[in-house]
């Protein structure tokens, strides 16, 4: 799309004078800012009423910034419903979980299965391409922002019975996914269907109802909704611009929304990161590597993170000095051809007003933040063109299934203190911290280039994956599952034969019953020296042998974790919660096995991460997670990109509390 990484972020000139917008041209050019992502909420100003169309601001800032060489990711602005709108129509609000129909406010505030939303904000997208789609400032289109919410109104009712027509075709085919002999759930009409909200399958709130099955489906038409709204917005956009690039914000590891089925309707995936307070360098680390998977590898948009600190959390510490870089080249590292922020000027009222921005209320261009998004932004044009495009070679993959997330936190058993993020994340810590590079990849990936595989609760297995699964091993592939895996089919139906289901000939094992217990009740596992939580499945191996056993209960002795040799490859089978130092053990066998660790695997606070440029360079990202220098060595005949500075193999590498290099391999 352009020379350099593009760099700049999220910009609302529409809330500021004349003379702010001249100030922050200023301090732009200053910083190296060169897009900025416009219009994201600005519905009300350019359509004040159903049959106004008012485009003079947007006019002005686009010219503005083609006049100072930037460019422009422009938004449709279809994020928040103008009052006017809502007020016209009421059945745009939404219904929430207890069936109250919401009245204006907010954000996010729109019914997916509203004709007047589908209507109107299709027909606000389509005036803007058919403005700006030659514009010289237009580098991408934004649609909306963030989606995501449920809604529960009688809109979303029958469009939820027309989806499951379109799924099952006939009652019968319904009544047997959802299992409705159950309780006397049988249906007889699809006008019997009811959303399962608190007035209807209510059991413990909107992620446990009684009928799993429902709920599951419900999750599923909500995403295909919002889908069909991204969808109609990307079509009237098309109508008139059928080349700049479309895409839509995502937010990483989101619950709500299966992004699966959202990829091959992206242009290019892009992301906002805002990681949880004290998450660990390998939390937004997944979710980068999850977002460069959404498209086959290829680069995603780092769209928003905060130059500073957030705003939304009870507590929002500030990013400290160097970690900004830190975050910015880790997710460049893994995949990111853009670096935006949310903010460029901070909000001067409502709740973002001490969100953090790259321009400060009082406009000063002295401040340590704005230092450092300059100091960032010179090393971005330093680094040009050189990491565009490039993708991952990696060897392992990791499967990442919205199917199996939503199946394992809506049922009721064996415990629902296990999180499906949580043991996903400690298997893909574990392999990055060994150095190992991941993509994380849906259920139906091609497979066949990687010698690893890990798929943690995989609890819902679907289609031909276990075939291809035994297939990785076969060849010589090294495939791991754990506990909770194999459990139901695609309609969250138990698979009706020995657990771990379609994947028990390949773990080799059959597991009759499984303990669960609070987190305080730990089983010892003497083999790792670990201990291991929550669940305790009781394993009988069918040709697998045991790694490691359980250390107390009337199950001692029994294994804990099995290996099963397969074809040319083995097969990993971890029945328990093994805690971080047992995950990471398992892991590293794994690896060895094939040659997998890393040149710094024994510094685990130093991330490494290959991109291959389209012109077949191989670059190296070296990343100090750690607040005191790492003293390492060149692993080949490198060349710093940031600095010019060239490196003999085996020769001393050294690294900067928080410090980054990116190193072009020479040998």
């Amino acid at each position: 799309m352009t020379g350099k990484i593009p760099y700049g972020g999220d910009y609302n000139p529409e809330q500021w004078p004349q003379d702010v917008w001249d100030e922050d041209h200023r301090l732009f050019t200053l910083a190296g800012i060169d897009t900025l992502t416009v219009g994201v909420f600005s519905w009300s100003l350019t359509q004040p009423a159903e049959d106004t169309y008012d485009f003079t601001i947007l006019d002005r800032i686009l010219d503005r910034a083609a006049a100072e060489g930037r460019q422009v990711c422009l938004a449709t602005g279809t994020a928040a419903l103008p009052p006017w709108l809502a007020k016209e129509y009421p059945e745009t609000n939404r219904t929430d979980f207890e069936g109250r129909r919401h009245r204006y406010g907010q954000r996010h505030n729109f019914c997916p299965s509203s004709p007047a939303y589908r209507r109107l904000s299709t027909a606000m997208a389509g005036r803007l391409a058919e403005r700006y789609a030659d514009h010289p400032a237009l580098l991408a289109w934004h649609i909306n922002n963030e989606y995501g919410g449920v809604c529960y109104c009688e809109l979303c009712a029958d469009a939820f019975r027309d989806w499951l027509r379109n799924r099952y075709a006939t009652l019968d085919s319904l009544n047997d996914a959802w299992w409705t002999t159950f309780w006397s759930h049988r249906y007889t009409d699809w006008t019997e269907i009811e959303p399962p909200n608190a007035l209807t399958e209510h059991w413990r709130g909107p992620d446990h109802t009684a009928f799993q099955g429902i709920t599951l489906d419900y999750f599923r038409f909500t995403t295909d909704a919002l889908l069909g709204c991204f969808l109609a917005e990307k079509e009237a956009i098309r109508r008139y611009d059928p080349e700049t690039p479309v895409t839509t914000n995502f937010m990483g590891m989101f619950r709500p929304l299966d992004y699966h089925r959202w990829a091959p309707h992206l242009d290019f995936a892009s992301w906002d990161s805002y990681p949880p307070l004290d998450a660990p360098p390998t939390w937004p680390a997944l979710a980068h590597d999850l977002m460069r998977g959404l498209k086959d590898g290829a680069p995603f948009w780092l769209m928003e993170q905060t130059p500073s600190t957030t705003a939304c959390r009870d507590v929002n510490p500030l990013r400290r000095p160097g970690e900004l870089r830190l975050a910015t080249f880790q997710a460049i590292a893994h995949g990111a051809d853009a670096a935006l922020y949310f903010q460029m000027r901070a909000s001067r009222g409502a709740c973002e007003k001490y969100h953090g921005a790259v321009i400060g209320h009082a406009g000063r261009d002295d401040t340590r933040v704005f230092r450092e998004v300059s100091d960032l932004g010179r090393e971005l044009a330093e680094l040009g063109a050189a990491t565009l495009g490039a993708r991952t070679p990696a060897r392992t993959a990791l499967l990442f299934d919205w199917d199996s997330w939503w199946a394992l936190e809506i049922s009721d058993g064996p415990s629902r203190l296990v999180k499906y993020q949580d043991v996903v994340h400690a298997y893909y810590r574990a392999a990055r911290e060994a150095g190992a590079d991941v993509d994380v990849v849906p259920q139906t990936a091609d497979l066949t280039s990687y010698d690893v595989v890990l798929a943690p609760v995989l609890h819902m297995v679907k289609g031909d994956l276990a075939t291809r699964l035994e297939a990785v091993a076969a060849r010589g592939g090294t495939v791991l599952t754990t506990f909770l895996s194999g459990r139901v089919d695609e309609h969250d139906r138990a698979f009706l034969t020995d657990v771990p289901g379609p994947l028990a000939p390949l773990m080799g094992v059959r597991v009759d019953e499984w303990d669960a217990r609070q987190p305080e009740v730990a089983q010892s596992i003497a083999e790792l020296g670990c201990e291991s939580r929550l669940v305790f499945e009781i394993v009988q191996p069918c040709g697998a042998e045991p790694v490691a056993t359980y250390g107390s209960d009337f199950y001692a002795g029994t294994p804990a974790v099995t290996r099963n040799a397969f074809g040319d490859g083995e097969a990993w089978y971890v029945a328990t919660a093994l805690d971080q130092p047992g995950v990471d053990q398992m892991i590293r066998r794994v690896l060895t096995r094939h040659d997998l660790l890393g040149p710094y695997a024994d510094h685990p606070a130093v991330e490494t991460a290959t991109r291959v440029a389209p012109d077949g360079t191989r670059i190296l990202f070296v990343l100090n997670h750690a607040t005191k220098a790492a003293h390492l060595t060149a692993p080949a005949t490198v060349v710093d990109l940031l600095t010019g500075k060239q490196t003999e193999q085996g020769d001393p590498l050294s690294l900067d509390p928080l410090g980054v290099a990116v190193l072009r391999l020479l040998s």
